[in-house]
């Protein structure tokens, strides 16, 4: 997309900025960085947004990266998260405003299998199970089953991930969601957090295909079958899916971050491009200020904001005797799942699925095949091994928004997954590299081979292609440490309570005056715009008192005894 950076008024390179001191300093040009960095400079703050790269939007960006005139999503593509946001909500009208807009497939996901068939999902309920029960009536028994579960632990559950998980907020939930739950709401809720893809998926559904299906989904993120946890994700994308479709942004996902860029600037905010900062400068025990790679030194009155991994921020922004060492343990301590291919084609005609024309049109298609398969390809990844058969997410983007390719031509969007960050070997022992750099292109073919068994001809569709291997998502966004398009893993011991890691919490950092937003803090990865609304709130709102705190945690606990004594009466009847 050339030219993007110049659609910015106000951007400018490094040393071409007007002032040296700023109310709040906001530290990478991301989605969640900018959605602070509006709501603070909104509110009258005197805000700057510093971001190393020559255009915003770290993992939210789209390029021509194959043909011209093909815009491909680089990194992250779905919106469904952030369209059920509270910026949506709140200043959704006003980013329509500034170009935003999208596209929505009422043809959500689908699974291929090998014996060329599919299950799919669809906006439409009934049609879903129509599909389900053709392939087994006990898979469209079961989907009912998790369609009706869903309907009662979904509210309680977007009220968990949007929460900032402050005692304040936790007990606001129990007194919202607790009386209406019930014991045995609450016992199904707490078994579904802690249960991994496969447990939910064997409970329910009874063919390998619609367990795949469901368990496919636990993939985007580093859940493979049998890790403890996994089922959340799965079981909310697969129900709010059907119920909403799949959204892309029209245009391209930086159509996204040049109306957030349009609001900033509209309130008098400010963006600096190539401005890479290489130290929070820490005095009298708070975050002061910032340094840029040319020594320039910009004052922070009120807070430096942090859109990084804690590998960025505390290994090589802050000095070594800037944190206590604890903090500095717990944050070396952070760990990364695994990494992630996105191989980008330019395609003369839509994918020849062998399952049919119509998969054709759905925004997703997973190809794995099945559960063993997923556990196996996650275990020779997390082994250092090049996996001899790894998932494809394929994001058939212009099928859903047909502006990204002209006519006759198609844009697909395949993520790969899981991969190592680095490699020890070959599953297959037929691939020597032991580098990306090596690596990278052996791989994407071994990727375009499993597509076309499941698509015979998709060969000869290929115009072009752009392969970015683990290692170059790391170089182009160094948030994602080995490839990992999370920024840390998301698994229970790094997840809720724990993330990034339990010496900080809300979005704190163990520095007074610096606080973190972005994927690798609450509620993680994913274009949801959550952490930067809720560091913009915590900054914004008043400090709640103690005795305020005190009295919701006890309500709270009260709701829920009342809800376990309701129940236990119940059974007794």
């Amino acid at each position: 997309m050339p030219g993007f950076a110049g659609r910015y008024r106000r951007a400018v390179r490094a040393g071409g900025v007007k002032n040296t001191s700023y109310d709040a300093i906001v530290v990478g040009a991301g989605h969640n960085g900018l959605v602070t960095a509006v709501y603070l400079a909104r509110a009258g703050w005197r805000t700057l947004v510093l971001e190393r790269e020559p255009r915003p939007g770290g993992a939210v960006r789209s390029e021509e990266l194959t043909l011209p005139g093909l815009v491909h999503d680089t990194f992250a593509t779905n919106m469904n998260l952030f369209l059920g946001s509270p910026v949506a909500a709140e200043l959704g009208a006003e980013l329509e405003r500034h170009g935003a807009g999208y596209a929505t497939s009422a043809m959500p996901f689908a699974s291929v299998f090998p014996d060329g068939t599919a299950l799919a999902v669809h906006q439409d309920r009934e049609r879903t199970l129509a599909g389900l029960r053709a392939h087994d009536p006990r898979d469209a028994a079961g989907w009912e089953e998790l369609d009706a579960l869903y309907k009662r632990l979904a509210p309680a559950l977007f009220a968990l991930y949007g929460s900032r998980l402050t005692a304040r907020a936790l007990a606001r939930l129990a007194l919202e969601h607790f009386p209406t739950l019930g014991a045995g709401g609450l016992r199904a809720l707490a078994r579904l957090l802690v249960s991994s893809t496969r447990e939910l998926a064997d409970a329910h559904l009874a063919s390998r295909e619609a367990k795949a299906m469901l368990a496919c989904w636990g993939m985007h993120l580093d859940f493979a079958p049998d890790v403890g946890g996994g089922a959340m994700f799965a079981f909310l994308e697969a129900f709010t899916d059907m119920r909403t479709g799949i959204s892309l942004a029209r245009g391209g996902a930086s159509r996204l971050i040049e109306a957030l860029v349009g609001l900033l600037e509209e309130a008098d905010g400010e963006l600096r491009l190539e401005a890479e900062v290489t130290r929070v400068v820490i005095e009298g025990g708070r975050a002061s200020a910032v340094e840029l790679a040319g020594g320039e030194r910009i004052d922070a009155r009120r807070v430096v904001v942090a859109n990084l991994t804690p590998t960025v921020l505390y290994e090589r922004l802050l000095a070594a005797g800037a944190l206590p060492p604890a903090i500095r343990r717990a944050a070396a301590g952070y760990r990364y799942g695994p990494g992630t291919m996105m191989v980008h084609l330019a395609l003369a005609g839509p994918i020849p699925w062998q399952a049919g024309e119509e998969v054709a049109r759905f925004a997703y298609v997973h190809v794995a095949p099945y559960v063993d398969d997923l556990a196996r390809m996650y275990a020779e990844a997390m082994a250092g091994l090049l996996p001899a058969e790894p998932m494809l997410v394929v994001g058939q983007s212009s099928a859903v928004d047909p502006s990204r390719a002209p006519a006759g031509h198609h844009v697909v969007w395949i993520q790969v997954r899981a991969l190592p960050g680095a490699i020890a070997g070959d599953a297959l022992s037929s691939i020597a590299a032991r580098s990306w750099q090596g690596a990278a292109e052996p791989y994407a073919e071994r990727v375009l081979a499993k597509l076309e068994r499941y698509a015979p001809g998709l060969g000869r569709l290929v115009l072009d292609r752009a392969v970015l291997s683990p290692a170059e998502l790391e170089r182009r966004n160094p948030n994602l440490v080995g490839g990992d398009s999370l920024a840390g893993s998301m698994h229970l011991r790094q997840n809720f309570l724990f993330r990034p890691f339990p010496a900080v919490r809300d979005y704190e950092s163990g520095v007074r005056g610096l606080l973190m937003v972005g994927a690798s803090s609450w509620p993680g990865a994913g274009v949801n715009a959550l952490s930067g609304y809720n560091v913009a709130q915590k900054l914004l709102s008043p400090r709640a008192s103690r005795a305020v705190d005190a009295r919701l945690m006890l309500a709270g606990a009260g709701a829920a005894a009342v809800a376990g004594a309701g129940a236990l009466r119940r059974r007794r009847r």
